[in-house]
């Protein structure tokens, strides 16, 4: 596995060593000792699996201490931009934010770190996402940032319609009425 920095620190991009014959292909998706060994030494508790129709936008979503998340995110079907925002109030990349294309044919995954807010974007239909967290969901530490804050500026690609919201995600806050 290649692990790559982003321009946030934190997050990083993994790109897995695929072996492909007749038959398929095999990689690993995630070894311990060697995301240890790159900065990631956090443990996943939970699996979580999504599937969503193109132009799906789901988040900015984060939990709060104690129960922030550190998600690893890739795609088995399909392809999404996936993005991460820093939400860490001392940070010197507070409100920047990191967008990545991932899709099924590339494998590559994305880490994004606890204190950061995460969302994607469906790019085709029944686009499914798997992606391990390292804390269990909690309501009542879980909150979001509006999509489309201009104070962030996420660019998010145009796929020539409206984007598919949540009835919650429509109504998120700001980044600057966050609660962090």
């Amino acid at each position: 596995m290649r692990f790559k920095p982003a321009r946030i620190p934190g997050v990083i991009l993994i790109e897995p060593d695929l072996n492909e014959d007749s038959r398929g292909f095999f990689f690993e998706s995630y070894n311990q000792k060697l995301f240890a060994q790159n900065g990631i030494a956090e443990a996943f508790v939970q699996d979580n699996h999504s599937c969503s129709a193109r132009g799906t936008l789901r988040g900015l979503h984060y939990q709060i201490e104690p129960r922030a998340q550190g998600k690893l995110v890739r795609v088995i079907k399909g392809a999404i931009f996936d993005v991460a925002v820093d939400i860490r109030r001392d940070s010197a990349t507070f409100g920047r934010w990191v967008g990545e294309t991932l899709d099924a044919g590339h494998k590559r995954m994305i880490y994004v770190p606890p204190g950061f807010a995460h969302g994607f974007c469906a790019l085709e239909d029944a686009t499914e996402v798997l992606y391990k967290v390292t804390n269990f969901h909690s309501p009542e530490h879980q909150y979001g940032i509006i999509w489309n804050d201009p104070e962030i500026g996420i660019k998010w690609p145009d796929l020539g319609r409206e984007f598919i919201l949540s009835a919650k995600d429509r109504v998120n806050p700001r980044l600057k009425d966050g609660v962090f």
